[in-house]
């Protein structure tokens, strides 16, 4: 029998942007966007959400309007939006006034628009256009500032042009600079170019078509100029740093070899790199039968020689994009990168440097995407300032997100420098001048505040709103109130969750959900889409940010500040999981909602504001709150709280392996009561019927921590996993969350905790009577 050949064909959607003849762009909500279209090309403008409306203008090549090439007949008079964002000149429609000027095209009066589609339309609905000649197109997202009592917001466009005359596969447009370029150049596989930074300048090592590695040393100048080689020194790094490699935010710098700062990172879209390995060398190649191989280390030392560098047979380079780990047994591992085509790492030089970066010319291995291509390199102005972020996408194929600031962030900032990227949002782990455990203690026995606009928030709408998240979420969404939140799962068809978090009801047709995953907007959108429901949901993250003001005396805090009108609760009448609209101080103050949530197992509120209202709110919660003994919360103290009451945290208690029975949450899965079908029941209900493990808590003996995914033991066997542990101040005591076998889960049953290899070392615990050690009858958050 003669079998075919087998090709490899594996899904790569990060990789679109390699598509030869097809460009993407983003049209921001509120925003517009310009490309440039040749004769023969089409553009299609897709409305990602639903709902949206869509503007268009269209300039031929001596600035004349030429919406006619584009097949549009007519403008709309009430189409002008676009106007209105080039005549206010904004600092975000400056470069866009600037470059239409040159073209002789005047801003201050500009042509109207015409509008794409009315309005209804449904998610993912789209229209075609074909350029007929050379044209400057720009396409705008109408939409403004929301406060939060309202649900008409606007989302996204996305821009998709189709070329007639398709560039190369891999040779995808660069981006636009990030700012005032001082140098660049692009350097081919199998080469390096060494340059001069000085201090205070900034450095893009961009990788263009995706997959490609770039190694990068850097040698202090003064020094140089000394005759002395003081370079960068990877192990010094990861030694300072305690981390693999360095990244944005406080850990950020690379040293040298006498352990001073040379350069940090600013922004990194990708966090996959390597400090371990060499420069790639002529011995590999030669150990791999590649004899005569162009070389990464060869080519730095050639590049490095003009600035009086000794050459090196290897070299121990920072290897940006390189894709490498170290397995269970011990074994360094390397896999194509994780970067896509436009991806970046941005450093700031403390120091004058003597640079070099190479792209790597390896194909005989995955390191390169057994395709070698060019990278990039931007030397910026010291005189910009960029803001620090990484880059987080919902999904493999989204546009990237840079780490944001919150609405509070002016506030939390001034207390202090503790921040980590928490889902895309710059988020306090603690404050200076307080401390963890004053933090813990202030939020159990007086009140404190925590800023969580991480939390994602969507907006659903429409006639089948109610019947979509009945389908989506394990509660039974119809007997939910307007006013009234609830807590409920979202699972996958298997039972597996895909997110948790609470649902208000804000009117007969109108929902908000608030959680943890930024993709679960998507997934809605795309069971509103199968089941052929029309309800729209529109992504409100960016346009409502929230803090958490919690403990026994929030709600003598909070009742001095919130006024609602007579159709509303009063803030001492809000029942616990119930939220009201009102307003700041009185009648004419910002608009707020108040629900009575929480995430610390304490009596406690979250408030949701526009953003650009929560520097105001900010100040008058201080105001009235330092008499009280308000402090700050931050990260490390909600966990030890949080932990506490047992409650559950994504990636620890749950993911799309484990279902709400499993994740300690079955009581949100109403099984027996909830007659509609809704997406996992089946599962659930033969996961329920034979549980294989549940959560539990565990009481550890001894001052010795545990931590997630330490092992748990009963003789030589695991049995279970921790999922959380934390030392608890209140308690006195260590205590864990664990995700245990059915078999040993009665109250009472001692397990051991395994650390180091899991037997040569075990602390012994036993579960505990509650997954919630503190306050398990929920007595404090109901007062």
């Amino acid at each position: 029998m003669k079998l075919p050949p087998v090709r490899s064909r594996p899904l790569e959607p990060a990789l679109f942007a390699r598509t030869p003849a097809q460009e993407r762009h983003r049209v921001a909500p509120g925003a517009l966007t310009v490309v440039a279209l040749e004769a023969g090309d089409r553009l299609q403008v897709i409305d990602l959400e639903g709902d949206q409306a869509a503007e268009l203008l269209a300039f031929a090549a001596d600035g004349r309007a030429a919406l006619s090439a584009l097949g549009l007949t007519t403008a709309s008079p009430d189409a002008n939006f676009i106007g209105h964002l080039l005549h206010n000149g904004s600092r975000e429609t400056a470069h866009v006034s600037a470059a239409l000027a040159q073209r002789g095209i005047d801003c201050r009066h500009p042509p109207a628009a015409a509008r794409l589609w009315e309005a209804g339309t449904p998610a993912g609905f789209c229209r075609t256009f074909e350029a007929s000649a050379a044209l400057l197109v720009i396409v705008a997202a109408p939409g403004g500032l929301t406060p939060v009592d309202s649900q008409a917001r606007a989302s996204e466009l996305r821009l998709l042009i189709h070329r007639a005359n398709p560039r190369q596969a891999l040779a995808p447009p660069l981006p636009a600079p990030l700012g005032e370029v001082v140098d660049e150049f692009t350097i081919h596989p199998g080469s390096a170019k060494a340059y001069t930074v000085a201090t205070g300048q900034y450095i893009q090592a961009l990788d263009v078509a995706g997959r490609q590695c770039s190694d990068f040393v850097a040698f202090d100048h003064r020094a140089l100029d000394a005759h002395r080689e003081v370079d960068l020194d990877p192990t010094v790094t990861r030694t300072l740093n305690g981390n693999a490699y360095p990244g944005p935010g406080l850990y950020s710098r690379f040293y040298n070899r006498d352990l001073q700062p040379m350069l940090e990172v600013v922004r990194d879209t990708v966090g996959r790199h390597d400090t371990f390995a060499l420069a790639c060398t002529a011995r590999y190649y030669e150990t791999q039968g590649y004899f005569g191989h162009a070389n990464c280390s060869d080519n730095i030392s050639r590049a490095l020689a003009a600035h009086g560098v000794q050459g090196r047979a290897g070299w121990p380079a920072i290897n940006f994009f390189f894709n490498t780990g170290i397995d269970a047994h011990q074994q360094l591992t390397l896999d194509e990168p994780w970067s896509r085509p436009g991806d970046y790492v941005l450093l700031r030089a403390l120091t004058d440097l003597v640079c070099a970066s190479s792209s790597c010319p390896d194909d005989i291995d995955p390191a390169n995407g057994w395709q070698p291509t060019d990278i990039h390199i931007r030397v910026y102005s010291a005189k910009e300032r960029f803001s620090i972020a990484m880059a987080h996408r919902k999904t493999p194929d989204a546009d990237p997100q840079l780490t944001r600031e919150s609405g509070f962030h002016p506030g939390t900032s001034a207390l202090t420098r503790q921040f980590v990227d928490y889902r895309g949002f710059w988020t306090p782990t603690h404050f200076e001048g307080y401390g963890v455990i004053n933090e813990y203690h202030a939020c159990r026995e007086k009140v404190a505040v925590m800023d969580l606009s991480a939390l994602r928030k969507f907006e659903v709408l429409g006639p089948d709103a109610e019947a979509l998240l009945d389908h989506c979420l394990t509660r039974d969404v119809r007997k939910l109130a307007v006013g009234q939140v609830v807590y409920s799962a979202m699972c996958y068809e298997h039972g597996g969750m895909l997110d948790d978090g609470t649902l208000l009801r804000l009117g007969t047709d109108a929902f908000r959900w608030i959680g943890g995953e930024d993709y679960a907007g998507d997934w809605l959108r795309e069971q509103a889409r199968k089941l052929g429901m029309k309800a729209w949901i529109k992504n409100a993250s960016g346009q409502i940010h929230n803090i958490a003001v919690q403990g026994p005396l929030a709600r003598a805090l909070l009742k001095e500040m919130i006024w609602t009108p007579g159709t509303q609760p009063k803030l001492e009448e809000l029942g616990w999981f119930r939220f009201l609209i009102g307003r700041l101080d009185n009648y004419d103050g910002a608009p707020l909602m108040v629900s009575r949530t929480g995430y610390t197992g304490e009596l406690g509120y979250e408030l949701w504001c526009h953003p650009d209202d929560a520097m105001t709110l900010w100040r008058r919660l201080w105001q009235l709150g330092e008499p009280l003994g308000l402090t700050p919360l931050g990260l490390h103290a909600l966990d030890m709280l949080r932990i506490e009451a047992g409650l559950v945290f994504s990636g620890y208690e749950f993911n799309d392996q484990t279902d709400p029975f499993e994740a300690g949450i079955g009581f949100c899965v109403p099984l027996k009561t909830k007659q509609a079908d809704f997406i996992g029941k089946d599962a659930l209900l033969r996961r329920s019927a034979n549980p294989q493990r549940r959560l539990v808590g565990l009481e550890l003996e001894g001052n010795e921590t545990a931590a997630h995914g330490d092992c748990v033991h009963v003789g030589r066997a695991q049995v279970g996993v921790i999922t959380s542990a934390t030392r608890s101040p209140l308690l006195g005591r260590n205590i864990a969350l664990c995700r245990l076998d059915v078999d040993y889960c009665a109250p009472g049953t001692t397990v051991e905790i395994g650390k180091l290899d899991g037997q040569q070392k075990r602390i012994p615990a036993r579960v505990a009577a509650s997954a919630a050690a503190y306050d398990p009858q929920k007595t404090r958050v109901r007062a």
